[in-house]
């Protein structure tokens, strides 16, 4: 059996990170090789049909981890393909070329995202190196093509729509956040000081609570570094100020999101940019997978996978938009259900792990075969 190795973000739970979520989906879902991923230490809840390299020792990937990666070098030669699923830098792509590199190796990389505030389209050529690139969106395929890449396929990022899927509201959940069944749910499953939305969401809530007196609003966004930690607590302060501080919720990390999705009537991501995000941000796809309508901005990354049939699309600067979008929907419950089923239609026929991992199976072959 063919061999692959994931290089990878550590690997272990809590399973609340896009990156590695998929790295595990793909290493458990795609049949007919053996997969190896890197872990920080043995993790016991691993099926035992994927091979684990601890060479981490924690679960957060920091400079002296990032160094670890080296420990790959001797091993490399040993895999029929190298997979890197890291965002690519200068400095990643300088190592992965010079220290994970062999003759007998073949090398894949996934371009989650092009980071175009960052890096020139000369920085481009440089860094993406690999023997096949896999995108995750049409708009990073076509970009690398126009800048002379033969080697580009695009696949969409899997999830898991049986964990992502339909289902009535847990109330030891609800419960758990002080949220009721009388409440109307609109939760942001986002980031507090990237995408640009907590500001404009904080704003508009006093009006939001005014046009719907029960409604509840989930900030579903965990606190990843000190920054987010000062924005948290500099929204609480704003909250308190305003008044409204007990009608809003903070899950901060909460690994089982299918719960958070299900128990929310409107899911929200009015964010102004994409700036280090996903292409597909896959907070949306599963609640959409868990048929939630999902009001969205109209960025040109975001059209890609978002219509008004299922999704609600708007205007992030225009607050009024968001308001009235979410009032639409705890108005007339018809539509919500409507927009959420062909949300969910539209996951399960496009990012379905058991699909994608199908897909990539093809891809790993047909590059062996060259």
């Amino acid at each position: 059996m063919k061999k692959i190795l994931l290089v990878t973000r550590p690997i272990a739970p809590p399973w609340d990170e896009a990156s590695k979520n998929f790295a595990y989906y793909l290493a458990k879902s795609v049949e007919g090789f053996n997969f190896s991923v890197l872990t920080p230490g043995f993790v016991e809840s691993l099926p035992e049909k994927i091979n684990q390299l601890p060479i981490y020792t924690k679960n957060h990937l920091d400079w002296g981890q990032r160094l670890r990666l080296l420990k790959l070098a001797p091993m490399i030669r040993k895999f029929d393909i190298a997979h890197f699923m890291l965002t690519p830098t200068k400095l990643n792509a300088f190592a992965s070329k010079s220290f994970l590199a062999s003759r007998n190796t073949k090398t894949v990389q996934t371009i989650a995202t092009l980071r175009e505030d960052l890096f020139s389209n000369e920085d481009f050529k440089k860094i993406i190196f690999a023997d096949l690139i896999i995108t995750y969106s049409d708009y990073a395929k076509n970009k690398l093509e126009k800048l002379g890449f033969e080697n580009v396929v695009r696949i969409y990022p899997g999830i898991d729509v049986e964990l992502y899927s339909p289902a009535t509201k847990e109330i030891r959940t609800m419960e758990l956040f002080g949220i009721t069944q009388d409440d109307f749910v609109i939760s942001y499953p986002g980031e507090y000081t990237r995408l640009g939305a907590t500001d404009d969401i904080v704003r508009m809530l006093p009006a939001l609570f005014e046009k719907i007196p029960n409604a509840k609003f989930v900030f579903a966004n965990r606190v990843k570094n000190e920054k987010d930690a000062r924005k948290k607590d500099e929204v609480i302060s704003t909250l308190k100020e305003k008044g409204i501080l007990e009608k809003v919720v903070f899950t901060d990390t909460f690994s089982d999101m299918p719960k958070i999705y299900n128990f929310s009537d409107v899911v929200v991501f009015p964010v102004r940019n994409m700036q280090g995000k996903f292409d597909v941000p896959l907070a949306v796809i599963e609640a959409m997978s868990c048929a939630k309508p999902v009001i969205i901005s109209n960025l040109p990354i975001l059209k890609e996978f978002t219509s008004n049939e299922t999704s609600m699309v708007i205007d992030p600067t225009d607050s009024n938009q968001l308001i009235g979008s979410i009032v639409d929907l705890f108005e007339n419950k018809e539509k919500c259900a409507k927009i959420g089923e062909a949300a969910r239609k539209y996951v399960v026929e496009n990012f379905d792990i058991n699909s994608v991992a199908k897909q990539y199976e093809n891809a790993y072959n047909k590059l062996l075969k060259k």
